[in-house]
């Protein structure tokens, strides 16, 4: 009998482990033990997540999406746009450097197993705040590792962001989103198909590391005395770099059936995933895999995550044609086993079956229905009375602070160590409120950015996650692109704690709502639950990874102010809406109240009207209104161009609502003097509220209301305060 001592460390529960006797109808031996922890951990099979996933929509404007390791849309014809984003977290705490490397490595295989090329990533970082030293040894090791993955293995890191809070000082985030194109008539399924057809283990060879790293490490929270050192893997980006390029060959020559990545649970998710897709069976040797290890049991090696390793079926007789393509760029190749027609995952190990089980039950783990609760400390926050706040004595004091501050601040120091021109695709870089990236061969392009604001999340995770949508679209609307598809990751806490699952299921609907709205899919994702320890939980972080398409590359814009002499308008209503912003935060130390409210038709008016303005030519510059307000909106449109700007704000408000409130569904606009009608006219056409605000010009941003001076600082002051903070703290 075995001893529940060995399947509870493992991951599995009881009732777990009856489901697999069951199905088994015997007890399982030890690999199908491992086999089953692995496949049915919540990293891997989403139990708990997924009767939610199923809610998010697959189809949207930008029709057809596919789904695979990743999904896209069709964003020219015939050539589609694959993204996903995956977390790295948990081994990114553990080992910072090597966590992120692999999660750069992993998300990459993912897009060229589709038989697409990879044109592109960005990251998205969350760290407690850098007064911690090993917050600041965790982003140092993170950066590090990205910067060595991706500059050698040739894929630019274009976009992304840091934020920084004490929520993640004890489980960091590292989410990695990859894009990459595609034509529709060569994609590629990982699925396996064809009795008799070959089944190929090609990349690097076999060893320990990350053994258990989905099941142990990426499920379950951090304890106090957890040692999860050796479930970290090891990244070698220039073999990546062959992988890819020999992937890409082979496929060319149609010999491959199937292709998919060995990621989490390795040779286990890709044999029992592909079988039960394709609805065959396969039967397999452990024997024959290349190992860079001695003495691995039959368990180890199932469990493995070893990196740069691939499964490929190949056609019966055409074998040797596809192997010869791997040997060529100095990687394994070798035919493990066979696809059989029985639906049965059967591995071997010299000959000896280790494990036996139909693959659909291993790849298909029984769903839970978690209980939810409203966390206590919700309608506490909510409640907070904000009417009462003491206005700011100096404005341009608080607005130079709010610069400074490490989440509004540039993170140049961060992405300056990335190569975002490899590929030579990259046509406004990182710093912008999207990249865009041409599509060599059309005239088109994509713009591609990352989103989503924790602090709204924890003070209302449905408001919190429509907000995340709304402003990744209203960003690469600022581009000149219409937003097309996203891609999330949903990291929370403990799905197991009633409240943290129902912060999951209200960001879940909130993102549901908001993608409806915009016509846009969900084309891929990823759950990462139980980052929290003992002491901490992180905020819910449903980040938003966005894709639009210009249809024009010509007609791209930035955020900086161009030339003086131009005309500065606010699009989008302002309202004193202070509830988890930066200056609550900066200035008064709260993080209370309500998020900005967020009406997602008038959000979509906004961005049809700043899109068709764009695309008319009459926009110099756009950009989205958020962290910071108003105020940081045009410092840092004048700190972009290297331009003041004088600046009259309309009666009404306080002044401080005005530059600091971050209410939604805002972009500072600037146009030719002789294109404001214009654009009056076109404000009246979607109903949208605009405000002509001032003149760009000189070396200052001067900020009045009714004749008195409410902020006059020089752009260079500004400069300094937004370029250097991060910096400061990093050395």
């Amino acid at each position: 009998m075995t001893d529940a001592h060995i399947y509870r460390e493992l991951g599995l529960k009881d009732e777990e482990f009856e489901k697999i006797c069951g199905l088994l109808g015997r007890e399982p031996t030890p690999t199908e033990l491992a086999m089953f922890s692995v496949e049915w951990s919540e990293h891997c099979g989403y139990p708990r997540s997924r009767p939610l996933l199923k809610l998010l929509p697959r189809e949207g404007k930008y029709a057809p999406s596919v789904w695979g390791d990743a999904g896209g849309i069709e964003a020219a014809p015939g050539l589609l746009v694959v993204f996903k984003v995956e977390s790295h977290n948990h081994p990114s705490q553990v080992e910072p450097k090597q966590g992120a490397a692999t999660g750069i490595g992993g998300i990459i295989r993912d897009i060229f197993t589709m038989g697409a090329r990879p044109i592109a990533c960005l990251d998205s970082l969350h760290f407690g705040e850098l007064s911690s030293p090993h917050a600041r040894y965790l982003l140092n090791g993170v950066v590090d590792g990205i910067q060595f993955y991706g500059n050698c293995v040739g894929v630019p890191t274009v976009g992304g962001e840091v934020i920084l809070h004490d929520c993640y000082k004890g489980n960091c985030l590292v989410n990695v989103m990859c894009v990459g194109t595609v034509e529709t008539a060569k994609l590629v399924h990982a699925e396996a198909k064809g009795e008799g057809n070959a089944v190929m283990y090609v990349g690097s060879s076999t060893g320990r590391d990350g053994i258990g790293g989905c099941s142990v490490l990426a499920s379950h929270e951090f304890g106090e005395d957890d040692e999860k050192r050796p479930t970290v893997q090891i990244g070698d980006p220039f073999t990546e770099k062959c992988l890819i390029e020999a992937c890409l060959e082979v496929l060319e020559t149609g010999a491959i059936v199937g292709l998919k990545d060995m990621g989490a649970a390795g040779v286990t998710c890709t044999t029992s995933e592909m079988a039960a897709a394709g609805g065959v069976g396969m039967d397999v040797d452990l024997a024959l895999i290349p190992r860079r290890e001695e003495g691995m049991e039959p368990y180890e090696v199932m469990m493995s995550e070893s990196q740069e390793r691939m499964l490929c079926v190949v056609e019966k007789g055409r074998e040797e044609e596809a192997a010869a393509v791997f040997h060529k760029w100095d990687l394994n190749a070798v035919v493990i086993g066979r696809v059989t027609s029985d639906g049965i995952l059967r591995i071997r190990d010299q000959g000896a079956v280790v494990a036996e089980m139909n693959a659909r039950d291993l790849a298909d783990p029984p769903t839970y229905e978690m209980p939810a609760e409203e966390p206590a400390y919700l309608r506490q926050v909510q409640s907070h009375d904000l009417s009462g706040l003491p206005a700011p004595e100096d404005c341009g004091r608080v607005l130079l602070d709010l610069l400074a501050a490490p989440n509004i601040a540039s993170k140049e120091w961060v992405y300056h160590q990335y190569d975002h021109m490899v590929q030579t695709n990259t046509s406004v870089l990182p710093g912008a409120d999207a990249a865009v990236l041409r599509l060599k061969g059309t005239e088109r392009a994509i713009a591609v950015c990352m989103d989503c604001n924790p602090r709204y999340c924890y003070l209302d995770p449905r408001l919190g996650a429509r907000i995340a949508l709304a402003e990744a679209a209203r960003n690469v609307v600022c581009v000149g692109a219409e937003p097309a598809g996203i891609t999330d990751c949903l990291n929370f806490g403990n799905p197991e704690k009633p409240d943290r699952f129902w912060q999951f299921r209200e960001a879940v609907t909130g993102l549901v709502e908001a993608c409806r709205a915009f016509e846009v899919p969900v084309v891929s994702g990823n759950v990462s639950f139980y980052n929290e320890t003992t002491e901490d939980v992180i905020f819910p972080t449903p980040k938003v990874g966005m894709v639009g398409v210009l249809e024009d590359i010509g007609r791209r814009t930035t955020h900086a102010f161009k030339q003086a002499g131009d005309v500065v308008a606010l699009v989008g209503p302002t309202q004193a809406e202070f509830g988890g912003t930066e200056y609550l935060k900066q200035v008064h130390g709260l993080e209370v109240g309500r998020p900005p409210a967020l009406d997602l038709d008038l959000e979509k008016r906004v961005q049809a009207l700043v899109l068709e303005a764009i695309r008319a030519g009459w926009v110099q510059s756009a950009h989205d209104c958020s962290d910071g307000g108003l105020g940081v909106a045009l410092a840092e449109s004048c700190i972009g161009g290297s331009l003041g700007a004088e600046i009259e704000l309309p009666a009404g408000l306080p002044a401080e609502a005005w530059l600091f409130s971050e209410s939604q569904s805002r972009v500072v606009l600037s146009v030719a003097e002789d294109r404001v009608e214009a654009l009056r006219e076109l404000a009246a056409k979607h109903q949208v509220p605009l405000t002509v605000l001032g003149k760009v010009g000189g070396e200052r941003l001067a900020v009045r209301r009714n004749g008195a001076t409410v902020a006059d600082l020089a752009v260079d002051e500004m400069e300094q305060a937004y370029r250097s903070s991060i910096a400061c703290l990093m050395t």
